[in-house]
């Protein structure tokens, strides 16, 4: 699986997609810091008003213009996508080394859209391109790759972000830009199934990858399942703080150890599924992977209050079995989450028509935005009613359940 890496076919893809989360991670973590120590260091309301735009304005060009990047990777090459995506980056970044230099924070807040706009237009094609370039047998490897790097790329952003001064952002952001767009340069050509014009307005694209989507029962199940993944770890990861510390007395440094175990998790069950189906484009795990999380979820919930709310860093927080059993059920979880979405992940790739893959990625990118808001949302309206986090994290665990039905439903193989 990883003699990928080394092929023209697939490891200029996987630095560009790497280098890209990372430096999305990286800017917007940047920002928090500035804010909440900085700019409204006196201030925690506006600090979470700031924080929570951030996140609005990164998510809001996902909703806005998928349907445009589907119609655009569609009919376009998309090795020629991705440069034009890495040259944005380039200037993007420029911008944000700016705004961080004069502190100003409108500045820095359009940047982060500008990102989320990257990352729309690029999302369609790291999916939809390995299809082109990858042999049948390879592709579940080359997605649990894709999806292992999205997630380690995550957390090593945002402890960068939290580490670096704010004087190094701007350099290291941009530079990364460079090698991101050199990589993207590598990627061999992937011309389009049919030529054809963009569609550019948004809601007829939208609308139109939607219904491409809904009109194809696999799509349609894979969609809502990876949008319900994608939900439960935007929901999981919002809890992280106030879970490590009102419910287990844990500092700053046990979310982020929470933050680390889920990321690392993710990755490694990515990684472990490609080798586990040995190459088959097979959903026959997807069950028993909602399952394990279900499970891993409940033990958590049963595991929390054994850990008790006296204030501890990590060493404390591990002194004792019950934080073991913590750490062991969130590895658990991710683990299982990372074999659920690999395989549904290529049912996107290969349930639909070649002409519009990228339609059918796009359509899950704007499913998955409106369930991880709505989830959030939700949750946060839950806790703020005074329902614990830990109940919480256990019942949308268990909310997968609700799929089950349809994912024994989809082709096996």
């Amino acid at each position: 699986m990883l003699s990928l890496l080394a092929t023209r076919r697939f490891g200029p893809l996987f630095v560009t997609q790497l280098l890209g989360a990372f430096n999305d991670n990286l800017f917007r973590t940047a920002l928090l810091f500035i804010v909440a120590y900085d700019v409204a260091a006196s201030d925690p309301a506006q600090a979470a008003f700031l924080a929570s735009l951030a996140a609005g304005l990164f998510t809001l060009p996902y909703l806005l213009f998928s349907g445009i990047a589907g119609s655009a990777a569609d009919v376009r090459d998309k090795a020629a996508i991705a440069r034009v995506v890495k040259v944005s980056e380039i200037a993007f970044m420029a911008l944000g080394w700016l705004a961080l230099g004069i502190g100003s924070v409108p500045l820095a807040l359009a940047v982060v859209f500008l990102m989320g706009c990257h990352s729309t237009l690029f999302g369609p094609v790291k999916y939809a391109i390995l299809p082109q370039h990858l042999k049948p047998a390879e592709l579940i490897a080359g997605t649990g790759l894709v999806e292992a790097a999205t997630f380690v790329a995550i957390l090593l952003g945002q402890v960068a972000g939290g580490l670096l001064a704010t004087a190094a952002v701007g350099p290291a952001a941009c530079l990364i830009a460079v090698v991101g767009w050199l990589a993207s340069r590598a990627i061999p050509p992937a011309p389009p199934e049919t030529a054809g014009a963009i569609m550019w307005n948004p809601w007829r694209s939208g609308r139109r990858a939607l219904a491409h989507a809904f009109g194809n029962r696999q799509l349609l199940v894979a969609t809502l399942a990876i949008s319900w993944f994608w939900a439960l770890g935007a929901v999981y990861t919002s809890q992280f703080v106030p879970l490590a510390k009102n419910a287990m007395g844990g500092t700053e440094t046990v979310a982020t150890l929470f933050l680390a175990i889920f990321s690392v998790g993710i990755a490694l069950g990515s990684l472990a599924v490609a080798r586990l189906l040995k190459g088959l484009l097979s959903t026959g795990v997807c069950a028993a992977a909602g399952l394990a999380m279900a499970a891993a979820g409940v033990d958590l919930y049963l595991a929390i209050p054994g850990v008790g709310t006296l204030s501890k860093d990590v060493p404390a927080f591990f002194a004792a079995m019950p934080g073991w059993r913590v750490a062991a059920d969130l590895f658990v979880l991710a683990a299982a989450g990372g074999v659920f979405s690999v395989p549904l992940y290529a049912v996107l790739q290969t349930a639909g028509e070649p002409s519009s893959r990228a339609s059918a990625i796009a359509a899950n990118n704007i499913f998955n935005s409106l369930f991880q808001v709505s989830a959030v949302l939700a949750v946060g309206a839950a806790v703020g009613a005074g329902v614990s986090p830990s109940l919480v994290l256990m019942l949308s665990g268990l909310s997968v359940l609700a799929l089950i039905p349809a994912l024994h439903r989809l082709s096996p193989a």
